[in-house]
């Protein structure tokens, strides 16, 4: 227990702060949790809206200094991104649902003609191209060489 004035009223300073704030980051935590919900339902609307209602929460959080704003970035990001993954996945079903039903329906001879399109789509073996020689490194003797030439110019002057 704190015995000085100072640090006594420190103490009942850092309470009120932490009640408060303890108050805007719960807000904050069940809104997300109600979007990551929303969106794991697949209900496009709700979880829009409710989307929205975190990223607001958050913003505020890091506006009044309850949570960083790096992390409100990085929890809103990946709200975004899971959001962006629900709305693709109805898409990507449709899509597989309709390329199984035309490969059911479609008879072999197109089956056969598509097999020979996709062959000729296909890039030829192609030849590696030619490279430049690497540039031409001088023997260590011509090396120590030209050293030596310039020790001796060295010297004369």
């Amino acid at each position: 227990m704190a015995r000085i004035r100072s640090q006594i009223k420190r103490n009942r300073q850092n309470e009120k702060r932490r009640l408060r704030n303890r108050g805007v980051r719960g807000s904050a935590r069940t809104a997300v949790k109600e979007a990551r919900a929303a969106m794991d339902d697949g209900d496009t609307s709700k979880s829009k809206s409710t989307l929205l209602e975190a990223i607001r929460l958050l913003d505020k959080a890091a506006e009044k200094g309850v949570i960083h704003r790096n992390n409100a970035a990085r929890r809103k990001s990946r709200l975004i991104k899971h959001f962006t993954t629900m709305e693709a996945r109805p898409v990507e079903a449709e899509k597989a649902e309709t390329r199984a039903a035309e490969t059911i329906a479609e008879p072999e001879s197109k089956k056969k003609m598509r097999r020979k399109e996709t062959e000729a789509k296909k890039p030829a073996d192609r030849k590696t191209a030619a490279r430049k020689p690497a540039a031409s490194k001088k023997s260590a003797s011509k090396v120590s060489k030209t050293k030596a030439a310039g020790k001796k110019t060295a010297r004369k002057k």
